[in-house]
């Protein structure tokens, strides 16, 4: 058993661990995955082995999610070449010297990757058909979160990660093209959410396929993306570095020009280096005005979003945390009046550096106002990023909490939050 592939059967000595027996014994999969990610069995190799996605596999490793149903459990056993009785199944085919196609391929009309000569279905046919799915997808996480577009882009992702494996020539290169794509985006899916493990693994996965295909396009917008990612995690250095990178790739476009820009500029103001963050905002603007004049054709890489209303909103988080909080709250407020409704998960996001800025600037009534709105958007589209905004903007309301309306905002957001935490956790 190598790292590079998943495993075909477990060693004697992991079988016969009396940890593992127990985990089996109690189907506690998270404790049976941990195990084996000490014995060198990695979460994805689990995940390919076992036709599961690899955020289920890492959610059971954290304790996030359970695995009961038994469909999942004997596809495990199957994958992973655990015994039946050790999980309370009947002998499996494999042990009778049979071959297993896991339920999920089934499902799919696909064998898995060792069990026939090749896909049954059409490759070209396959892509071109969720390529036309994209847009939707992309106007559904606008309007509604992340989630809810999650498990279809998995299933998406899983059926051309499968394909490609079993074709050459132009059309593994058109599934890995699109895969790219796909792979971005869910990586950006797992970052609004705040699972920033899955956004990097997915960002990567994306930068793999594009390299393997010479996609120089695709190459910029996932340096573009990571140093989005650099900062949100508060790392300015890296996220400039990134950004500087994605401006001087062979691929980039003015629009990928116009988002690396902006993060440059964020990840100066994050060093603390006013003047560059002002004059890569003004690039960015500028870049924008251009990309937006320019038509776009591919329709599964989505970058309409970068328009000058996007930079400038950009433009004002700065301006809050350079001491001009009223510049920051009339530049959000112009901005939002023309902002799509479509992009209602950012509105959510917008609304709260707006309460923030008003309540820097000593308006918390204003800012409380606009704090109100964004939690009605923030909890239906369940969005972390825009919650993290929202706490923030809490934050700096709390200098006013005589003030009735921020108190009555404050009491919403405190039972809101609870009420999502005890959701999520029966979830879980």
């Amino acid at each position: 058993m190598t790292a590079a592939q998943p495993p075909h059967g477990l060693p004697r000595a992991i079988l016969t661990d009396p940890e593992m027996i127990t985990a089996c014994r109690t189907r506690e999969f998270g404790a049976v995955f941990r195990l084996l990610k000490q014995a060198g069995v990695y979460p994805s190799m689990i995940a390919r082995a076992c036709d599961l996605t690899p955020s289920r596999v890492g959610e059971a490793i954290s304790g996030k999610r359970k695995i009961e149903k038994i469909d999942l459990v004997e596809r495990i056993a199957d994958g992973l070449h655990i015994p039946g009785s050790m999980l309370g199944l009947a002998k499996r085919a494999w042990e009778h010297g049979g071959t297993v196609v896991p339920k999920q391929a089934q499902s799919h009309g696909l064998e898995n990757d060792e069990a026939g000569p090749g896909p049954l279905i059409d490759p070209e046919f396959f892509a071109a058909h969720i390529r036309t799915l994209m847009p939707n997808h992309y106007r559904t996480v606008n309007l509604l979160g992340a989630r809810h577009a999650l498990d279809s882009v998995e299933r998406h992702l899983r059926v051309i990660n499968r394909l490609q494996t079993q074709t050459d020539g132009a059309a593994r290169d058109g599934l890995l093209t699109l895969g790219a794509r796909i792979a971005e985006f869910l990586g950006w899916l797992h970052q609004d959410l705040g699972d920033f493990t899955q956004a990097t693994y997915w960002s990567d996965r994306a930068m793999e396929w594009a390299q393997q295909t010479g996609d120089d396009v695709m190459a910029a917008y996932v340096l573009f993306r990571k140093s989005n990612q650099a900062t949100a995690r508060r790392s300015p250095q890296q996220a400039v570095s990134l950004a500087r990178a994605a401006q001087r790739a062979p691929g980039v476009t003015v629009t990928i020009r116009a988002l690396a820009a902006q993060q440059e500029a964020q990840g100066h103001a994050l060093l603390g280096n006013p003047r560059f963050a002002q004059l890569k905002f003004d690039e960015a603007h500028e870049l924008a005005l251009a990309g937006a004049a320019a038509s776009q054709e591919d329709t599964a890489l989505d970058t309409s979003y970068c328009t000058p209303t996007y930079v400038e909103m950009q433009r004002a988080n700065y301006l809050i945390e350079s001491g001009e909080p009223m510049r920051a709250a009339q530049a959000l407020e112009s901005e939002l009046r023309i902002l799509p409704q479509v992009y209602r998960n950012d509105h959510g996001v917008y609304l709260s550096r707006l309460a923030r800025a008003y309540a820097t600037a000593g308006e918390p009534e204003q800012g409380a106002e606009a704090a109100g709105r964004a939690l009605s958007i923030v909890l239906d589209t369940e969005s972390a990023r825009a919650m993290g905004e929202l706490a923030a903007a809490e934050q700096a309301l709390q200098q006013w909490s005589d003030v009735p309306s921020v108190a009555a905002f404050t009491a919403r957001f405190t039972l809101a939050r609870g009420v999502a935490a005890y959701g999520l956790r029966a979830s879980q």
